[in-house]
């Protein structure tokens, strides 16, 4: 659906990410009255002329082991968009819970670099809720535009595991593939993913609190997906295309503390990059850099 079909509703600043995690908590209480409507909002939040914070950007890069230059990581615009997303998802319209969300999928489609000193006008909005095999998935697509110009665009797929379809399970082999030899070995611990989820804003208890995460499911706290996506691209800085499509799929979550293999390969079309266990070799993320 074409976002010219939704409400525009004009922000002065991005909501506030405090805000929305102590909505994104009440909404997981069974209050009389909760659980939002059967459709998604036809609301499209945005934020026109916001100037990037370079002392945050700065912290940004550091945190994913990437270089601050005069443009921005191609993976910054999911931390300028996500106060936006949190703000739709939070909202006692929306009609699946914030707590327990798990972010399976994300494309960004980058038109060129975008310039750390250049206004930015940010919309987001949510599309397309459907059915998943493990329960209910739903898109957030975000925009950034310099003036008229579309310079990035963003789809974020985010599953709410429970009532699924039940397809079938996937064909797993008991042959272990050759990958090859990983081109880097990447640290992460709780003091880096602490770091990252005070400057992205993403302080999902699952990420920075070990009885969180317990309650969701996992034995102790999580590295952010994000994260993972942003420091994946390190191994091939410097080689990134002007134009260019991220397509990141996430696989297992990274238990803290972990060191994770990474492995790219050239294409004719671009770069494959994938993160796995450095033993069992399964995949924490897969993704394609799509050139042109």
């Amino acid at each position: 659906m074409s976002a010219k079909n939704y409400r525009e509703e004009k922000l002065s600043a991005p909501p506030s990410m405090l805000s929305g995690y102590a909505k994104a908590a009440l909404g997981a209480l069974p209050l009389p009255g909760s659980g939002g409507g059967k459709a998604l909002p036809r609301r499209r939040l945005t934020v026109e002329g916001h100037r990037v914070d370079t002392a945050e950007l700065a912290e940004y890069a550091a945190a994913c082991g990437l270089r601050l230059g005069s443009t921005l990581p191609l993976t910054y615009g999911f931390v300028l968009t996500f106060p936006s997303v949190m703000a739709l998802l939070v909202d006692k319209s929306f009609p699946l819970p914030a707590m327990g969300m798990v972010h399976i999928r994300n494309v960004i489609d980058q038109q060129r670099p975008v310039g750390v000193d250049e206004p930015l006008d940010i919309s987001v909005w949510a599309q397309d809720l459907r059915p998943h095999d493990k329960g209910t998935q739903v898109d957030f697509v975000s925009e950034i535009r310099v003036g008229r110009e579309l310079v990035w665009r963003q789809t974020s797929t985010f599953l709410k595991i429970g009532g699924g379809t039940g397809g079938p399970k996937k064909d797993r082999s008991d042959e272990t593939p050759d990958y090859g030899r990983p081109v880097t070995m990447l640290r992460v611990d709780q003091r880096r993913t602490d770091r990252y989820a005070a400057v992205s804003g993403d302080r999902n208890p699952i990420h920075v609190s070990k009885i969180g995460a317990k309650l969701f499911g996992f034995p102790t706290t999580i590295a952010h997906g994000m994260w993972s996506a942003a420091a994946a691209l390190g191994a091939v800085e410097g080689r990134i295309a002007d134009r260019v499509v991220y397509d990141v799929r996430f696989g297992k979550p990274v238990i803290l503390p972990a060191t994770v293999a990474e492995y790219a390969d050239r294409t004719d079309t671009g770069w494959e990059l994938a993160l796995r266990h450095p033993k069992k070799l399964y995949p924490y993320l897969t993704a394609t850099l799509t050139e042109g």
